[in-house]
C-alpha cells in the first residue's frame, strides 16, 4: 500500500493507541465509567452504573466460538456483577481469565495509522550521460513473510421462580454461575433476591433471550481471591462454546445507557477465511488512504476523533464501520508486529499451532478430568491450553484473518443484537492516512546548487570512462555501445556538456514547478480533504497550520515560506516508544 513514487523515502508513524475508550474515540483516553456491550453491570448498591465503551475479541470457525470481554469497570469491586446471555451453559473449563495484553496487542496491530513520507529533492540533476551504456541488474525484492453447593431451600426457591443454576464455580478472582430461566420476571426476581439491584426494564430486556432458549452467565468478584491474587484491576473473561448463532447480544448492555446517548463497541473478529461484516446492519468502510497536511502529524488523535465523530453522525449511528481487515502474516505499514502463535492462542484462536479439534476441546476441559455433565457443580481449577507449535525463525504465514469493527450506537438506532457473517472478501483494508513532507529547499537554493556543478570537469572524467568502456566492449564482444561508438574525444565532450547543461535547466524548471505550483496546490487539496473528513472549517484548518508549534519555515522563493514539520531526529527506540529526544546532557 506504499505510494508507487520513485525517490520517496517512507517512514511509518503508527497511531499510538486506538480507541481504548471509544466513547470519546480519542486514542489513549480511557473512560472513567463502567462498560459492557453484551451484558449490564448490576451493582449491589447502585443500579445507575453507566456503560459507554467496550472491547471484545470474537474468534469463530464453523460453530466453534471463543469470546473475550474486556471489563472497563471502575467502581467498587464489591458492587460489580456481569450478566451475559450465552447460547449454552458455560461449565467449568469453558471460561477462563484472559489477559488484557491480548486486547492491547490486537488494538495496536489493527489501529488506525498515519504513514509518513518525504519528498525527494526536486532539484536533482538527472545527468546520466556516459552512465547508461549498458543496462544494470536490479536485485529482486525480498519476500515479505491467545460453588459451593447451594442449599436445598435455595434450590427450591430457584425452581419456584423458574430459574435453574446449571453450574457454579470460582475461577480465580471471579465467582461464576450459569443460569437458565423459564420467565423473565422470575429471573429478574432471582437476581434481586440474590443481592443485585438491576436496572429498570431488565425483565423486558431479558425476555427475548429466554424465548430464544439462551442461558445467562453471571460473574461477580470474589474479594478474598482477588486480594490473594494481588490484582488491582478486573481481568478480562474468555468463554469457549459452540453455537450456530454468530452474534453479539447487545440489547442488555443498553439498559444502563440513556436511549439517545451514543456508546461505542470495538470488535476484533478472528477467522480463518474472509472479512466479517454485520448481516443485519449496514457495514461501511471508513474513509481511508487520504493525504493530509503535514501539520496534522502532532494532532493525529484529534483528527481521527473528529473523523469518526463526523462519520457516525452522518450515518445517524446506524452502521457498523470497518477499521481494519488483514491477515496475520504481514502488514504495510505495520502499526505493530503481527501476533505470534502463542499470542493468538491466548486470544482464543484454537486452530493455530496444533490439532484444531483437540485444542478447542481442551479449552473446555479442566485439567485431570472430563468435561462436567450438564447441571453439575464443578470444583475450582483453571482451564489449560495445549502448547502451540512455534513459528519458524523469521516469521511464518498464519491462517488467521483479523477484522476490526467499530460501532457507535444508541438503544434507538441499534434495536437488534449484532449478527455477523463471514464473507469471501480477502481484499486488505486499513484506516491509513498519509502525510507527505515537502523537501526543505527553494528555487533560489536550487539555482545556486546547480551553478556550483562544474560540467566541464564532470564531462572530462566521464569521457575518459566512456572511451575505456567502448574499448572493453569491442574487445569482449559486449555489443554496440550505441551513440558513444565512433566518436572522437572532442565530440564526446561536446555531447556530454550539452547533456549536463540540459540537466541543470531541467532541475531548475522542476524545482520551480514543485515549489511554486505543485506544493501550494497539494496543500490546498490536503486541507480540503481534512475539512471533508472532519467537518472542520477551512479557517480553522488554516489557523491550525499557522499556530502549530511543530512546524518550521523553509524558504520557497524570495521571502515566501512554506510550513513543514522538522526532521525527526529521535533514535529508533525513541520512535518505537513514542519518546521525546533525549538531550546530550541527560545521557550523561
Amino acid at each position: 500500500m506504499s505510494p508507487a513514487r520513485s525517490g520517496i523515502r517512507r517512514q511509518t508513524h503508527p497511531l499510538v493507541r486506538a480507541l481504548l475508550a471509544a466513547a470519546s474515540v480519542a486514542l489513549g483516553i480511557a473512560s472513567p465509567h463502567a462498560s459492557a456491550f453484551c451484558g449490564f453491570y448490576a451493582g449491589k448498591a447502585d443500579a445507575s452504573l453507566f456503560n459507554e465503551a467496550s472491547q471484545v475479541v470474537l474468534v469463530r470457525d464453523g460453530e466453534r466460538t471463543v469470546l473475550s470481554m474486556l471489563n472497563d469497570y471502575s467502581g467498587p469491586l464489591n458492587e460489580f456483577a456481569l450478566v451475559v446471555p450465552t447460547p449454552t451453559v458455560l461449565q467449568q473449563g469453558q471460561v477462563r481469565v484472559a489477559e488484557k495484553a491480548t486486547f492491547e496487542r490486537l488494538d495496536a496491530y489493527s489501529s488506525p495509522r498515519l504513514a509518513e513520507y518525504h519528498d525527494s529533492d526536486p532539484c536533482r540533476m538527472n545527468f546520466w550521460w556516459g552512465q547508461n551504456m549498458y543496462p544494470r541488474a536490479v536485485p529482486a525484492p525480498m519476500a515479505a513473510a491467545a460453588g459451593a453447593m447451594r442449599s436445598e431451600m435455595a434450590k427450591s426457591r430457584d425452581a419456584a421462580l423458574g430459574v435453574t443454576v446449571e453450574a457454579a464455580y470460582t475461577l480465580e478472582e471471579y465467582d461464576i454461575v450459569s443460569l437458565s430461566a423459564k420467565q423473565s420476571d422470575g429471573l429478574e426476581i432471582w437476581l434481586r433476591e440474590n443481592g443485585y439491584k438491576i436496572p429498570k426494564g431488565a425483565s423486558a430486556a431479558l425476555k427475548p433471550y429466554i424465548n430464544m432458549g439462551m442461558k445467562f452467565f453471571v460473574a461477580k468478584v470474589n474479594l478474598k481471591e482477588q486480594k490473594r491474587l494481588g490484582y488491582s484491576m478486573l481481568r478480562p473473561l474468555q468463554f469457549a462454546f459452540e453455537s450456530e448463532k454468530f452474534m453479539l447480544p447487545m440489547r442488555l448492555g443498553m439498559l444502563n445507557a440513556p436511549p439517545n446517548k451514543p456508546q461505542d463497541l470495538i470488535v476484533y473478529v478472528l477467522t480463518k477465511n474472509g472479512r466479517v461484516e454485520s448481516s443485519n446492519y449496514r457495514t461501511v468502510k471508513l474513509a481511508a488512504n487520504e493525504n493530509l497536511p503535514p501539520f496534522i502529524k502532532p494532532k493525529f488523535k484529534e483528527f481521527y476523533k473528529a473523523l469518526y465523530d463526523t462519520s457516525t453522525a452522518r450515518e445517524d449511528y446506524k452502521v457498523v464501520f470497518t477499521e481494519y481487515f488483514w491477515d496475520m502474516s504481514w502488514c504495510d505499514p505495520c502499526a505493530a508486529n503481527p501476533l505470534s502463535t502463542e499470542e493468538l492462542r491466548k486470544a482464543g484462536v484454537f486452530w493455530v499451532g496444533g490439532d484444531e479439534a483437540g485444542n478447542f476441546q481442551q479449552m473446555q476441559i479442566a485439567p485431570g478430568g472430563q468435561k462436567p455433565a450438564q447441571g453439575a457443580v464443578a470444583p475450582s481449577s483453571p482451564p489449560r491450553i495445549l502448547p502451540g507449535r512455534p513459528i519458524p525463525p523469521g516469521g511464518g504465514a498464519q491462517p488467521v484473518m483479523l477484522t476490526r469493527l467499530h460501532v457507535r450506537y444508541t438503544a434507538n438506532t441499534f434495536p437488534e443484537d449484532l449478527m455477523f457473517t463471514q464473507t469471501k472478501d480477502k481484499q486488505n483494508f486499513q484506516t491509513r492516512y498519509v502525510i507527505q513532507n515537502p523537501y526543505a529547499g527553494s528555487v533560489a537554493a536550487c539555482t545556486a546548487t546547480t551553478a556550483k556543478s562544474d560540467c566541464d570537469a564532470m564531462c572530462r572524467s566521464r569521457v575518459t570512462d566512456v572511451e575505456r568502456m567502448v574499448s572493453e566492449a569491442k574487445k569482449n564482444n559486449w555489443g554496440s555501445p550505441g551513440d558513444y561508438a565512433g566518436k572522437s574525444s572532442n565530440a564526446l565532450q561536446t555531447d556530454c556538456l550539452k547533456a549536463c547543461s540540459e540537466s541543470k535547466r531541467s532541475a531548475i524548471e522542476t524545482a520551480t514547478r514543485y515549489y511554486e505550483r505543485e506544493l501550494p496546490e497539494r496543500l490546498a487539496r490536503e486541507k480540503q480533504t481534512l475539512a471533508k473528513l472532519t467537518g472542520w472549517s477551512l479557517a480553522e484548518i488554516d489557523r491550525m497550520g499557522a499556530d502549530s508549534g511543530n512546524v518550521t519555515s523553509v524558504p520557497v522563493k524570495g521571502g515566501d515560506v512554506q510550513p513543514v514539520p522538522p526532521a525527526d531526529n529521535r533514535t529508533w527506540w525513541q520512535k518505537l516508544f513514542g519518546a521525546a529526544p533525549v538531550t546530550h546532557a541527560a545521557r550523561g
